[in-house]
């Protein structure tokens, strides 16, 4: 399935986690929901997608291109799309780990598919001193009012560019209901990181969590979302992501000052990181 060579086991259980002393945990976002995590010489990354014309950060494929395993969390555009892309130049050296919703749209772009690998809620992955345990997800409930407030008159113009990919995209990446989550291990560590702001109703999440990675767009009432999430989900940190305008007209920057006054009444003692696009935080 396109991972010989990169040390990867996936089954129910996981297998022991290397934790170096010397080693530091690093992660890095690279704009929108795309993250990067990496021990050792084991890297993984998340999510990887190209903002578009107008976006708040210009992410660099050659830079994406740098990983081999790809890990993508639901099959919306802005989560897989650029996922195919690396798998089209990757000449064979990608591999990514996705639902089987999104595999299906692989499918209509791809005519090999021997680096993709279908992934169901419940397994766990090694990828060398890295494991992953995949959760059941669940996509934030998108509201009409958030998207006539978003796709103005003005912005329709001034971003008219975008619109023929947009149009495109929403049709062929669907999420499906298949979105999943990410348990992640290494270093010591263990990180939480959503595809988007929300949890399964039947899914146990861990509560001991060190890092909770929280996307922050979707509707109009994000900090009442974000609150749900933290009531199931008691991190010691958060790190922020999908808070930028990665794909206008139809996103833009988010106002966080409300979430910030949120957490400073109701989780005063959890630590939220607002992170800079290609800046690694060290652990």
């Amino acid at each position: 399935m396109g991972t010989e060579g990169k040390k990867v086991n996936h089954g129910k259980e996981g297998g022991n986690i290397s934790r170096g002393k010397e080693e530091k945990l690093r992660i890095t976002w690279h704009g929108t929901a795309c993250f990067s995590i990496e021990y050792g010489a084991d890297r993984i990354l998340f999510d990887p997608f190209l903002e578009l014309a107008g976006g708040s950060y210009a992410a660099d494929f050659d830079t994406l291109m740098e990983y081999d395993t790809v890990f993508v969390t639901h099959g919306h555009f802005d989560h897989l799309y650029t996922a195919e892309l690396m798998l089209e130049e990757g000449d064979g050296d990608v591999s990514v780990f996705c639902t089987k919703q999104c595999c299906e749209i692989l499918d209509r772009f791809l005519e090999d598919q021997s680096n993709v690998v279908q992934i169901d809620a419940g397994r766990t992955y090694e990828i060398g001193s890295i494991w992953i345990e995949v959760l059941k997800g669940h996509h934030i409930e998108f509201r009409k009012r958030n998207i006539f407030d978003t796709l103005t008159p003005w912005r329709m113009l001034r971003y008219a560019g975008n619109l023929p990919f947009l149009f495109w995209a929403n049709r062929i990446f669907q999420e499906g209901g298949e979105s999943v989550a990410f348990l992640i291990m290494a270093g010591g560590k263990k990180i939480l990181l959503l595809g988007s702001l929300s949890v399964h109703p039947q899914e146990t999440y861990p509560e001991d969590v060190d890092i909770l990675i929280l996307p922050y767009q979707g509707n109009n009432d994000l900090p009442a979302r974000a609150k749900e999430v933290l009531a199931r989900i008691r991190p010691k940190s958060v790190l922020l992501s999908h808070f930028d305008n990665a794909f206008p007209p139809m996103s833009r920057n988010v106002n966080l000052r409300p979430l910030k006054r949120m957490m400073d009444e109701t989780y005063p003692g959890i630590r939220v990181v607002k992170p800079d696009p290609g800046k690694t935080i060290e652990f």
